[in-house]
């Protein structure tokens, strides 16, 4: 397994639609609803999904998509910001490690290429398997964030983990 991320192509839309907009394709803890199926490809026309501020790239396995990571910038204060990232890999490709190596591959880039010193994800309370991906990347969890979230009718609990600028160790990936 060769997991690497990189730009979102115009093929990769109907992943990232069928991830983001399928009660299927997201699963449990990601089916918000349905969206405008064009939001994303008129974004992606216009920064290649690619922002200052907010931006997505393809989980690649080899040449194969997977899944997507996102990163947003948070201000945390007037002199600095961080980075809240997520992930959603395909239901065929769950349980294969590729959101664990997603996601320290994504705390690496972030960390090379801003002055952040801070990444940050959260995870609904009840999804064990990503909160296990989390802490086998390298995050740590802070703690419980209650009613955080809402999804399908209900308030959810979520959980926060952080990774340091200094808990990323030498590159091995």
């Amino acid at each position: 397994m060769t997991i690497r991320l990189r730009p979102v192509s115009e093929k990769d839309l109907s992943l990232l639609h069928r991830l983001t907009s399928d009660p299927e394709g997201g699963g449990e803890f990601e089916w918000y609803g349905f969206q405008n199926p064009h939001a994303m490809r008129k974004r992606w026309a216009e920064d290649g999904l690619l922002g200052d501020d907010h931006s997505m790239l393809i989980i690649a396995d080899g040449d194969d998509p997977v899944g997507f990571v996102s990163f947003r910038k948070r201000v945390a204060n007037r002199a600095s910001h961080y980075w809240e990232m997520g992930l959603i890999v395909a239901p065929e490709q769950r349980g294969k490690g590729h959101g664990t190596q997603a996601q320290r591959l994504l705390a690496r880039y972030l960390f090379e290429h801003s002055t952040a010193n801070r990444v940050e994800a959260s995870t609904e309370i009840t999804n064990v398997a990503e909160q296990r991906a989390l802490e086998k990347a390298g995050f740590t969890r802070e703690g419980v964030l209650r009613g955080a979230g809402f999804r399908a009718g209900e308030w959810r609990d979520g959980v926060l983990y952080s990774m340091l600028r200094s808990d990323l160790g030498p590159s091995s990936d």
